[in-house]
């Protein structure tokens, strides 16, 4: 079942604030108390609802996206800023030369949220996150880790049944694909959720990944409720059993959602 903000633009972004504002922003201000001036960047800003909050409390921001068509639906939210200079919207690819030569340790913190599932060879971006990092940067990670109930988002499905059902995604490849066209889920739908069946990621390996490619862990935190369910489902956010936070893989099939902050190591 396909939820309105999946196809209302303005819907999207003005959860994608409230969920910022309410969520986001308190977590980093964890370790970026002042954020007047500070430098940020989002991969992945789709319409720029998460960047809003930052704005309006003085940061300097640039978002990114992939999608030419996304940039433009930021643009039209948050025109002001970008006239006024505050904000850059850019569609391009952050590998891309001239990208890197602009922003090379430009960045005092870069957000990605609901992104680094959808991303491959996490090892490699989140290593050259680093390089655009200045000497007191931060990253800041929201994510929902694989094996929780929905980890496969297979709530974007028009299916009913299908967008409800829990750790479906975890069956074996060929069945879930199977079990995907049996519901007459559209190809390109079925391409969407078959690249997570790749990209998804647990806190295990997130935690794994961070180490290896030179960072310390500042913040986190577990949700068994993720605070967007607030406005897909009605449940109101809440934060994971301090029990459950301590048990190995098992926590993941009951976290919905990790908020990070790492920092390199040097």
């Amino acid at each position: 079942m396909s939820l309105p903000q999946h196809t209302d633009a303005t819907l999207r972004y003005q959860q994608q604030v409230d969920n910022s504002k309410n969520y986001v922003l308190p977590f980093i201000r964890q370790e970026f108390p002042a954020l007047e001036g500070l430098r940020v960047m989002e991969i992945g800003c789709g319409e720029g609802g998460v960047l809003t909050p930052f704005l309006e409390a003085g940061c300097r921001c640039v978002g990114v996206d992939l999608f030419p068509e996304r940039i433009e639906l930021a643009k039209g939210f948050l025109g002001n800023y970008v006239e006024n200079g505050q904000l850059q919207l850019i569609a391009k690819n952050i590998y891309d030369v001239d990208f890197f030569g602009e922003f090379q340790h430009a960045f005092d913190l870069i957000i990605l949220k609901d992104a680094i599932e959808h991303i491959p060879d996490q090892d490699k971006l989140i290593a050259y996150l680093k390089n655009l990092l200045t000497v007191r940067g931060q990253v800041y990670f929201g994510f929902p880790p694989w094996y929780m109930p929905h980890g496969g988002h297979q709530q974007i499905c028009q299916s009913r049944v299908l967008s409800f059902m829990p750790y479906i995604h975890l069956l074996p490849r060929p069945l879930y694909r199977g079990l995907l066209k049996a519901f007459g889920e559209h190809d390109g739908t079925i391409k969407e959720l078959m690249e997570l069946v790749d990209t998804g990621i647990s806190i295990e390996r997130f935690e794994k990944i961070a180490g290896q490619t030179g960072y310390h862990i500042t913040q986190r935190k577990y949700y068994l409720i993720n605070p967007i369910y607030k406005y897909k489902f009605k449940l109101k956010p809440r934060e994971q059993f301090s029990w459950l936070k301590g048990i190995p893989f098992v926590r993941n099939f009951f976290t919905t959602c990790m908020y990070y902050l790492i920092r390199p190591n040097n």
